[in-house]
């Protein structure tokens, strides 16, 4: 019988790359996020292998234009991860009441102010 040479192959796991988008240019342009600090938030919090700062060259994190954050990922990364740490984010600063995360399209985060409706009509009209 011949050696199963398939097995050998098999056990190197494919490369995986993965583009995240985070769009804050809404709150970025009111002056509300601040998207430095952030990125630097998503540098200090993101895990990789168990291991929070440990990024090295499998993820990179990085500004474009504004008030967007791209987030390139050559391992397995799920972007539920980042929309957790982007609310965990708004919850520390307290602008989890204005801002909520709202994926747009696949791998495309944006943070979006909340609707507040106002019917128009005072009670203290009457």
């Amino acid at each position: 019988m011949a050696p199963n040479t398939k097995s050998a192959k098999a056990a190197k796991p494919a490369k995986v790359t993965n583009k995240f988008v985070i769009d804050a240019s809404r709150p970025a342009g009111d002056k509300i996020f601040d998207v430095n600090q952030f990125d630097k938030f998503l540098h200090d919090k993101i895990k990789v292998d168990g291991r929070v700062g440990n990024l090295g060259d499998v993820i990179r994190i990085s500004q474009e234009g504004d008030g967007k954050i791209v987030v390139l990922a050559h391992t397995r990364f799920s972007g539920r991860y980042l929309k957790y740490l982007t609310k965990k984010y708004l919850k520390k600063h307290q602008l989890r009441d204005w801002l909520r995360v709202v994926s747009t399209s696949r791998n495309v985060y944006e943070l979006k102010f909340y609707n507040i409706v106002d019917d128009g009509v005072d009670d203290d009209e009457d």
